[in-house]
């Protein structure tokens, strides 16, 4: 497993890991496929266009206004205000993706790029990345 070290600079923000996964399973011989996977419960991790870095921003947008901060929420735990929709925006999107391997390269589509999804920034967070056999 490799730990993948990230900071965020917004509340919402979707990075694009693609490459640091790509480097994190340089030299994974005969792996079938990676698992990323992020250890906390306001981030997520989504598979879509990395072409195009308005994809991102337009994700970022459409995740605030689809759970907006204004609801009554019951979970206010956070002194900076309520991190509740920041919990439902990781898990509308997932805390692991599963991607093949092709001859140990990322089998994605021409078009596609691995996102790291921020919901309750800025702040320090980490990916694991582990190539399975």
């Amino acid at each position: 497993m490799r730990e993948l070290a990230l900071r965020t600079e917004r509340r919402t923000q979707l990075l694009d890991i693609t490459k640091m996964v790509e480097e994190a399973i340089d030299g994974a011989n005969g792996a079938a496929a990676a698992l990323v996977y992020v250890p906390h419960t306001t981030a997520g991790v989504t598979i879509n266009e990395g072409a195009d870095p308005a994809v991102a921003r337009d994700f970022e947008a459409a995740l605030e206004k689809i759970v907006e901060d204004g609801w009554r929420w019951q979970h206010v735990e956070d002194p900076d205000g309520p991190n509740a929709p920041s919990h439902v925006r990781a898990s509308l999107m997932s805390p692991q993706i599963l991607v093949p391997l092709d001859g140990g390269k990322l089998a994605l589509g021409r078009w596609q790029g691995i996102f790291f999804c921020e919901f309750d920034g800025p702040r320090e967070r980490k990916v694991y990345v582990t190539p399975l056999a």
